[in-house]
């Protein structure tokens, strides 16, 4: 075993919730592909393929699933921490809640910077100075050069006139 964590050798339910987990997409992946009009013209391949053969696979990664649960031979997982997420979730409700009100480079900026904090960079306000320059760049191509309107606070109207 890697990183010296012994396997428990009894039935880890984890593995099952999983396993039923991607057998229910294949499921649904399944029940959309029947959906799809099979018409494979010359090569006989048609739109409802490659969707049966992604479930296929996912079916055979559920059962592999089970099996491995059953033996339990699975090693322990680590233990999780949760201000990693807790730092990204933030991030991600502050943009939300701020996009509409100081716009896309100041909402990216504080998002960037919160999930770089969340990976374990320090210091905070680094992370959201490198957040600023990239959203201001993205912003720049998304609003200059694709001609895509992204939500504008008063830094892009500044910058931008937009």
């Amino acid at each position: 075993m890697s990183q010296g964590v012994s396997p428990e050798r009894r039935p880890r339910w984890a593995a099952f919730i999983i396993a039923a987990g991607l057998a229910g997409l294949a499921a649904l992946l399944l029940i959309d592909a029947a959906g799809l009009k099979q018409d494979g013209g010359y090569a006989g391949v048609g739109p409802g393929d490659v969707p049966r053969i992604v479930a296929y696979g996912l079916l055979v990664l559920a059962v592999l699933t089970v099996l491995s649960g059953l033996k339990g031979n699975l090693p322990r997982p680590p233990r999780q921490a949760p201000a990693p997420v807790l730092w990204i979730l933030g991030g991600l409700g502050l943009q939300l809640a701020l996009l509409h009100v100081v716009g896309f480079i100041v909402s990216g900026a504080i998002l960037f910077g919160m999930t770089a904090r969340g990976f374990g960079q320090r210091p905070l306000w680094k992370a959201v100075a490198v957040g600023l320059v990239l959203a201001l760049v993205i912003y720049g191509v998304f609003d200059r050069l694709l001609q895509l309107n992204l939500p504008a606070g008063p830094l892009e109207r500044l910058i931008f006139r937009g």
